[in-house]
C-alpha cells in the first residue's frame, strides 16, 4: 500500500467538496488524473473509498477512516514544516482558515496583511462559510482554524475570543427608517433589500432568521460585497444589513444611515476555534498570535 501526499490531499478535497470534479480542481489536477489516483488507492486497499451517486460522492466507512488518518498525517507534515522553517527557509507552510462574512470582510484584512508580509514562506487559504459549516470543517480536520459567531454550538473545539460584531440596518438618508436609532428585524423584513450573493455566510444567516419568522426577504439585487451593497443603498435601491464597523466606515464617504438591530442575535462575539491550538503547526500558531494581537 503506497500513498503519496498528493493522494491524501486530493482525497480530503474530494471528501469536503462531495465531488471528484471539484476536488480535482482544488488539487489542481485534471479530472482523469484525479479519478485514476482514487482508483489506485481503492485497488491498493482492496476496498471502495467513495460511494458514487447522482448528487456526487461521499466517503464510505473506509473512506471516512482515510479522511481521519490523512488529516492527521498532513497536519503533522505542516507542523514539521513550520518547526523546521527557521532552519530550512525553502519549506513552505499553508494555513487553511475558514471565516464568517463579518470577520472576512472587516476584521481579517489588516492582521492577515501583517502576517503574510512578515512570513513570506507561509500561505493562507481563506474561505468564507457560515459558522455552523466552519465548526463541522474544523472538527473534521478539514481546516486548521475557524472564525465563527459565538451563537453556534462549538462542541469539543477549543476557542479564543477574536472580535465583537454588531449587525445593523443600512438605509439611504431619505428612507423612512433613517431617523430611527434602533429597529427589529421583524420591522424591516417586508422592505426591499439589497442583499449579498448566494453563498455569503451573512446572507444565509439572515435568510435563516427570516425563515424562522415565516418570511422570505425580497431582494431587488444581490451583490458580491458590502461596499457595492452600501452604494446601491445610498441610491435608494433598498435597505441592507451588515456589520456595524463596516457600515460606519462606509458612512464616512456615502450618504447612508446606520440603524442598530435590537434582536438578541444581532450583537455577536466572533470566536477563533481549532481542534487543539497547541497541536497546530508553528506557522498556524503564529497566525493565531497575530489575529489576537
Amino acid at each position: 500500500m503506497r500513498f503519496d501526499l498528493a493522494d491524501l490531499r486530493l482525497f480530503l478535497h474530494i471528501a469536503e467538496c462531495g465531488s471528484i470534479t471539484a476536488g480535482a480542481g482544488r488539487a489542481h489536477l485534471a479530472l482523469a488524473s484525479a479519478s485514476a489516483r482514487v482508483r489506485g488507492m481503492e485497488e491498493a486497499l482492496g476496498v471502495a473509498l467513495l460511494e458514487r451517486g447522482r448528487r456526487g460522492v461521499e466517503p464510505t466507512p473506509a473512506g471516512r477512516a482515510l479522511v481521519h488518518h490523512a488529516t492527521l498525517v498532513l497536519h503533522q507534515i505542516e507542523r514539521m514544516r513550520g518547526e523546521l522553517g527557521d532552519y530550512a527557509k525553502g519549506l513552505k507552510g499553508r494555513v487553511r482558515l475558514l471565516s464568517n462574512t463579518a470577520a472576512a470582510a472587516e476584521f481579517l484584512p489588516d492582521p492577515l496583511a501583517r502576517f503574510l508580509t512578515a512570513h513570506p514562506n507561509v500561505d493562507v487559504d481563506l474561505e468564507e462559510r457560515p459558522s455552523h459549516a466552519i465548526v463541522e470543517a474544523v472538527a473534521g480536520g478539514l481546516a486548521d482554524l475557524g472564525i465563527v459567531a459565538d451563537t453556534v454550538a462549538l462542541g469539543d473545539l477549543e476557542t479564543l475570543p477574536f472580535r465583537e460584531d454588531q449587525l445593523v440596518v443600512v438605509t439611504s438618508r431619505e428612507h423612512p427608517l433613517a431617523s430611527r436609532r434602533t429597529v427589529t428585524f421583524r420591522e424591516v423584513m417586508g422592505e426591499p433589500f439589497v442583499g449579498l450573493n448566494p453563498g455569503s455566510a451573512l446572507q444565509e444567516h439572515l435568510n435563516q432568521h427570516a425563515a424562522r419568522a415565516g418570511r422570505f426577504l425580497a431582494f431587488r439585487v444581490r451583490v458580491g460585497g458590502f461596499d457595492a451593497l452600501c452604494r446601491l443603498v445610498e441610491r435608494g435601491v433598498g435597505i441592507g444589513i451588515g456589520p456595524e464597523a463596516a457600515a460606519r466606515r462606509h458612512r464616512r464617504t456615502m450618504a447612508i444611515r446606520v440603524v442598530r438591530l435590537t434582536d438578541p442575535w444581532a450583537p455577536r462575539r466572533l470566536t477563533l476555534c481549532a481542534r487543539r491550538f497547541d497541536d497546530l503547526p508553528l506557522h498556524a500558531r503564529r497566525l493565531v498570535e497575530e489575529l489576537r494581537a
